[in-house]
């Protein structure tokens, strides 16, 4: 059974900072994709991360600079490095994990960046 289990998320100030992590099991953790999306209320949900894995990265230009998207496959782990966040940066967080035709996703972790 797979399982993506996110966890990290919560409420911050605006420039605060947040490390989202997620754990997977019942994958090949090394042949897949892995990703973070977020999606704010009335909004679709967008990629906001990706790491291959050999380590090449991808990010939605609103973050790239304030985000860090890495991994360790010793564990299993993305993680999401969430730096100088912005009340925008709202939203609750879902990890993905992409092989092929295979696609999962985490359950999703709330993230809230409110004064």
């Amino acid at each position: 059974q797979v399982q993506l289990v996110e966890s990290g998320g919560g409420s911050v100030q605006p420039g605060g900072s947040l490390r989202l992590s997620c754990v997977a099991s019942g994958i090949s953790f090394s042949n897949y994709r892995m990703g973070w999306y977020r999606q704010a209320p009335g909004k679709q949900r967008e990629l906001v991360a990706s790491i291959l894995s050999g380590g090449a990265t991808t990010y939605k230009a609103h973050v790239k600079g304030r985000f860090t998207i890495s991994r360790d496959s010793a564990k299993n782990t993305v993680y999401l490095q969430m730096n100088s966040l912005k009340p925008e940066d709202t939203a609750v967080y879902y990890c993905n994990a992409v092989r092929f035709d295979l696609n999962y996703w985490g359950q999703g972790t709330q993230v809230t960046v409110s004064p």
